[in-house]
């Protein structure tokens, strides 16, 4: 059995259909309100905070992702995320269960170095903290052989459905509701996106690739970066009607953050929108040739078909 803990997210809907289709019939779903992503799929309902839970969702599982997304506060990444990971690798080490962890860049340094597996976890701001500490607790555990397991690092995501992240939300939902579009800082660096589908495909190959244990791995992206700027380019050619945007400053998202919430909680984010963000998927590219990742036009044309976007 392989179990997705935190199933309902994009990623975890992504990973179910994957693992359906491709590595096992036998899949339970945990979340606090989990559905069904596939007919036969088993789900159980459970607190990823409460140790008792993860440990019985665990019972008989060959292999756990751990996929959970939490709302979007500082203040509950410190507080859940340490917690979180010690349950699971708890519940996994009782049940003889391998781990999947889908880890986000968050904890890496916020400058135009390109980021590899090996880059360290320096971030300052309070998101990184709280995903470097839950990283280190599971690095810990690899290290001491504790846990057979292994890290899945994915940068900002983009993709349809119920994909959530900036480029989404600014780009590709503004476009939906028919507004214009808004871009953080500058449209002239360039950016690293991962497609979500193939964020899902990926865990689901390293998870059931044996000797991928005990390592990090970049999840593949497009090479092909582009920038804010050659995105709407690309979207307005798909389009055939040219695409208008608004760039916002560093003043007016200050501002903006006393009466936004969200957008209170990105602030700690925004140094890496004003730099070309250079994430490195090689390792996984020359372990899995065949792999074949989305390309960014790709990638923007099926958005807009799913979001009806004409």
């Amino acid at each position: 059995m392989q179990v997705i803990l935190g199933a309902n997210g994009i990623i975890g809907e992504e990973l179910a259909k994957e693992l359906r289709a491709h590595y096992t019939n036998d899949i339970t779903l945990v979340g606090r309100h989990p559905k069904k992503v596939n007919t036969n799929d088993i789900v159980f309902k459970g607190d990823l905070l409460h140790s008792e839970d993860v440990n019985n969702a665990l019972k008989n599982a060959k292999i756990a992702y751990l996929t959970v997304g939490l709302p979007y506060r500082s203040d509950v990444w410190l507080k859940d995320w340490p917690k979180i990971m010690q349950n699971v690798i708890s519940a996994c080490k009782t049940n003889t269960c391998k781990l999947v962890y889908f880890d986000n860049t968050y904890a890496y340094p916020q400058d135009c170095k390109i980021q590899k597996e090996n880059t360290p976890l320096k971030s300052e701001g309070k998101k990184g903290r709280a995903k470097k500490i839950a990283s280190e607790i599971l690095l810990k555990a690899i290290k001491e052989k504790d846990l057979n397991a292994v890290i899945c690092r994915a940068p900002e995501f983009y993709g349809p459905g119920k994909t959530q992240g900036i480029t989404n939300t600014l780009v590709f939902e503004k476009l939906k509701k028919n507004k214009k579009p808004k871009i953080f800082l500058k449209d002239d660096v360039l950016r690293t996106l991962i497609y979500t589908p193939d964020a899902s495909k990926a865990m689901a190959l390293i998870g059931n690739t044996p000797e991928a244990y005990g390592q990090t791995w970049h999840l593949p992206c497009d090479d092909n970066r582009l920038t804010y700027k050659g995105l709407m380019e690309e979207i307005s050619k798909q389009l055939g009607r040219t695409i208008k945007y608004d760039v916002l400053n560093s003043f007016i998202l200050k501002i903006a953050a006393f009466f936004n919430k969200n957008i209170q909680e990105t602030q700690e984010l925004l140094p890496r929108y004003a730099i070309d963000n250079i994430f490195d998927s090689s390792k996984f590219k020359n372990r899995f040739p065949d792999f074949k990742v989305t390309s960014y036009q790709e990638g923007i044309k099926t958005i807009l078909d799913n979001y009806d976007i004409k």
